[in-house]
């Protein structure tokens, strides 16, 4: 027997976590900004962090967005494979849930409908939509909302297999020092390697959805990712690029197989507001 769920459904849960993740950052976010607070010894460094601290508590004590730039909206669905939505298209219901939850909550409208010739669409539609097929009967809905002060900062390399591990810290580095104060520092740096051109930009956008607190699976991965994040803080750029200890609040890895002849690596960087709301249908 399929399970159904109705196409409606979706709208509201859409709606629902827009707005929620624009207001508020998540648990593990937050503690890392504390404990980066807790650590720093340059001045103006602790200012910036006790401003950051403030303005996420005003956000979710107010209900109001912790950012001005409320994003994109980048909507990750987990589809079980015995669910069948019913009631309506299941594009037209995510992007009908950005629609509502981008005008019921307030929230900027930053979306343009062509990328040369732009033209605001005015209700932030249409969501970046990206779909799994999963086991189940449920449907995980994700919604991360991407600002572009950190999205422009991003970078994707085709690496050949010789270029080694030494290559990839190379270019996470060189991506992170070139963003400077650009993406709103301290930030959240995802990383993907492996697969194709867009499957690894892809593996690094899911890396900004991982908890902070969870390293990979992978020991080998779990290790780059702490060397990597100690590596970009010794950088300097700090808080809101001020100079600091607090460059980076954390650094994800995500991986796929790929072909013999390359190594692709895509850099996906995120501020500090790296927002992202989960709920299970």
């Amino acid at each position: 027997m399929m399970r159904e769920i109705q196409a409606q459904q979706i709208t509201d849960v859409v709606e629902r976590l827009c707005i929620e993740a624009n207001e508020q950052l998540p648990g593990d976010i937050k503690n890392a900004i504390r404990r980066c607070r807790a650590c720093e010894d340059w001045e103006i460094a602790q200012g910036v962090l006790d401003k950051i601290i403030t303005n996420f508590e005003i956000a979710e004590e107010e209900r109001v967005p912790i950012c001005q730039d409320t994003g994109m909206a980048c909507v990750f669905l987990e589809i079980g494979q015995d669910v069948h939505i019913v009631g309506g298209d299941l594009r037209e219901a995510v992007d009908e849930g950005v629609r509502r939850g981008y005008d019921k909550g307030y929230l900027r409208k930053s979306v343009v409908a062509d990328p040369v010739r732009r033209g605001n669409t005015g209700d932030n539609t249409p969501a970046m939509l990206y779909t799994e097929i999963v086991p189940g009967e449920q449907i995980k809905v994700t919604v991360g909302p991407k600002g572009f002060g950190s999205e422009n900062m991003s970078a994707i390399r085709m690496f050949k297999p010789s270029a080694g591990i030494e290559g990839i810290k190379d270019f996470i580095l060189e991506t992170v020092e070139t963003a400077g104060p650009n993406p709103c520092p301290p930030m959240v740096v995802g990383v993907g390697i492996g697969g194709t051109f867009d499957k690894c930009a892809l593996l690094a956008k899911k890396a900004l959805m991982r908890n902070t607190e969870e390293r990979n699976p992978d020991p080998y991965y779990a290790a780059l990712e702490e060397e990597m994040l100690e590596k970009i803080n010794k950088l300097g750029i700090g808080p809101q690029g001020f100079g600091g200890k607090t460059t980076a609040l954390a650094l994800n890895i995500e991986t796929l197989p790929t072909h013999i002849a390359g190594m692709p690596c895509a850099v996906n960087i995120n501020c500090h507001v790296t927002r992202h709301k989960t709920e299970v249908i």
